[in-house]
């Protein structure tokens, strides 16, 4: 285990406690906490999963500390934090259940394509769409937690780069085949 496995593992964990708290906000809130609190509460555990996400590529690049497991767990841990994220605010009604579909069909989609190539020796690495679609999609998640103004807005934006981003590896995909 390296230090970039570590974060990742790290983030698989904090996952699941984020969702629970989004869905049980009643448990704070019955002990005395103000919902807000219990926002930003899940807002920080999420913004902290999303920057061991940062650290956990940049370290593994920079210290030439890839690994097998490391490019098995780090797409595992981010669809765990975002579509737990997006489930989650889905449950509370946060959040349009058609954006939802969309964003966990392509994600679904891409997975098998991405371990299709994989299996063929195809080069599956993020481009940056898929950089710019998961950066837009984590700050859609702090927003809506938030109750920020333009929350509803940069979902949408963040659905349309997961669009697009999709497409983006099945042509690149089927370039290579």
């Amino acid at each position: 285990m390296n230090l970039p496995n570590i974060l990742t593992v790290f983030r698989v964990l904090l996952a699941p406690f984020m969702v629970w708290i989004i869905i049980n906000p009643q448990f704070f809130t019955e002990n005395g906490f103000h919902e807000s609190w219990v926002a930003y509460f899940a807002g920080l555990i999420f913004v902290i999963a999303s920057v061991t996400d940062f650290f956990d590529g940049f370290i593994a690049r920079e210290w030439n500390q890839s690994s097998e497991l490391g490019g098995i767990l780090d797409p595992l841990a981010d669809k765990m934090l975002i579509v737990g994220a997006f489930l989650a605010l889905l449950t509370i009604g946060k959040i349009s259940i058609w954006a939802v579909y969309i964003i966990l069909i392509r994600e679904l989609f891409i997975s098998g394509l991405r371990i299709t190539a994989i299996s063929k020796g195809i080069d599956v690495s993020a481009s940056w769409s898929g950089k710019v679609k998961t950066v837009t999609q984590m700050f859609a998640i702090g927003f809506l937690l938030m109750d920020w103004i333009f929350a509803t807005e940069l979902l949408w934006l963040s659905v349309f780069f997961t669009v697009y981003s999709g497409i983006e590896y099945i042509v690149n995909f089927s370039k290579h085949k």
